[in-house]
């Protein structure tokens, strides 16, 4: 039974086995099954990472073809937009040279006809001296016309005296029996204005149109005016003689009064200080005039000698005999300075403008003083200068030698223009409110009234103008290139402005 037992068990134990064999075969076989599939997986994967690897190089070959094919494209880009470039500069540069073709031809044809200008100006004055007026007066308006036009130079001296010329810019008068030695305007008025003389005269004078009504307000020919001045307050005249009177002429023309200035030696120049009092400079005394009381007050003597006397920022300004000015402030108040030219200094001027100073010489010349000190000589003048004016840049003098000469001093040669030619020693002028005329008072006791007004004399001109340049005097005067023009319309009207 042990036996038996033991064979059973022995069997069951064989079963068991067996069983366990074949798992262990089952195992195995799945072992071996899935070993398989690993390496199938590894072979696959292998694959995949030498697909991955091939993918990467193409990738880097195709980013490296593509950053070159970036820089060719960059490069060509680069290429067009310096060729864009040049051709843009290219382009410029032509668009300048011919600007500066053009702006070549237009100076030269600008200059080319400003020059015309000059040239009808000269030719305007020959025609006007020999008699034939009616072609100066064509050539005139043609001098300025194309001076204007081209932005020439009006003040030049051979289209200016033209336009003079030919509008006939003077009128003369005697009215006065010794020289003229001072003209003062009436407050307001342009037309009217007094004047004196080393006659004893004082006259008031208005213009109407072409006449000058003069009034004799006082004569008394033992005095001998050398100053005159009108207070815009109470409208009184009061003009000073050198005899050592001082006369004044009310505004209502009634009573004249005189006052005997008995402790100034040789009144020269009479200065409104107030409403009630006057300052007189003498040659070696100043002193005060009190209105009210119509008396000499206070006087004071001066360590020198006055030889001029002129107006420095509304004061008396003196000028000595040794060199030296003085600008008076008051009575017992002056401030003493060299004069900063050499000569003697027989007139003077100012610009509250530009502080340029001018001081005209015994000898004729002009000293121009900036207000930097620098100065400048201007000579055109052969003898005294009488009086001068200074309007911005531009200097007005007059002189014994019968002339006055026009200095536009903003040019870097400042050439003389006479304005007017006179055989008598000019004595004093003025200008009006405007400056547009100015009145010249001469040693003969002639009053000259000049127009200066450009916008006039050309009104003047057109006025005059009864017919147009004939072609043959276009081409002879003018030329056959320059366009013909019509300055005058059947009508009467003036084509050309």
């Amino acid at each position: 039974m042990r036996s038996a037992i033991d064979r059973s068990v022995s069997a069951q134990m064989e079963s068991i086995a067996n069983e366990q064999r074949e798992i262990s075969d089952e195992k195995r076989e799945e072992a071996l099954q899935q070993t398989r599939l690993a390496n199938e997986m590894r072979q696959r994967s292998e694959a995949e990472r030498l697909n991955a690897l091939e993918a990467e190089r193409n990738a880097v070959a195709s980013e490296k073809k593509a950053l070159e094919a970036s820089a060719a494209a960059d490069q060509q880009r680069s290429v067009a937009e310096e060729q864009r470039k040049l051709a843009e500069q290219q382009q410029l540069l032509a668009e300048h040279q011919r600007i500066q073709a053009e702006f070549s031809k237009n100076k030269a044809d600008t200059l080319s006809y400003i020059a015309l200008g000059r040239s009808l100006g000269s030719m305007s004055t020959i025609q006007a001296q020999a008699g034939n007026n009616d072609i100066a007066c064509l050539l005139s308006y043609a001098s300025y016309l194309y001076t204007s036009r081209y932005g020439g130079d009006i003040y030049y001296p051979a289209v200016f005296q033209s336009l003079m010329q030919s509008s006939q810019s003077k009128t003369t008068w005697t009215e006065h029996a010794g020289a003229v030695m001072n003209l003062e305007y009436l407050p307001g008025k342009d037309n009217a204005l007094v004047s004196v003389s080393n006659y004893g005269e004082i006259t008031l004078n208005e213009r109407q149109g072409n006449r000058l009504i003069s009034t004799e307000l006082f004569k008394n020919s033992k005095y001998d005016f050398r100053d005159v001045i009108i207070d815009s307050n109470s409208g009184n005249i009061f003009a000073v003689s050198r005899t050592g009177h001082l006369v004044c002429v009310p505004k209502d023309k009634k009573t004249v009064s005189v006052l005997v200035l008995d402790k100034i030696e040789h009144p020269m120049r009479v200065h409104i200080l107030s409403e009630r009092s006057l300052l007189i400079v003498g040659e070696r005394a100043l002193g005060m005039v009190d209105l009210k009381h119509w008396s000499l007050g206070a006087t004071k003597q001066l360590p020198f000698r006055v030889t001029y006397c002129s107006r420095k920022s509304s004061l008396p300004l003196l000028f000595d005999d040794q060199g030296g000015m003085h600008l008076v402030k008051g009575i017992d108040n002056y401030d003493t300075k060299p004069v900063p030219v050499k000569g003697k200094v027989t007139a003077y001027c100012e610009s509250k403008n530009t502080h340029v100073e001018a001081y005209g010489m015994s000898d004729g010349t002009i000293w121009l003083v900036g207000s930097n000190g620098k100065t400048q000589e201007l000579l055109g003048h052969q003898s005294r200068i009488s009086k001068m004016k200074l309007n911005g840049r531009r200097l007005y003098s007059a002189s014994y030698d019968g002339t006055v000469i026009l200095w536009v001093a903003d040019k870097e040669k400042v050439e003389p223009m006479t304005l007017l030619e006179s055989n008598n020693w000019l004595m004093h002028f003025n200008f009006d409110s405007s400056k547009s005329t100015f009145w010249v008072g001469d040693a003969k006791g002639n009053l000259t009234v000049v127009n200066i007004s450009v916008p006039i004399m050309i009104e003047t001109i057109r006025k005059k103008l009864k017919r147009n340049l004939t072609t043959e005097e276009w081409n002879y005067f003018i030329g056959e290139n320059v366009p013909y023009e019509t300055f005058v319309e059947k009508q009467g009207r003036r084509a050309a402005q």
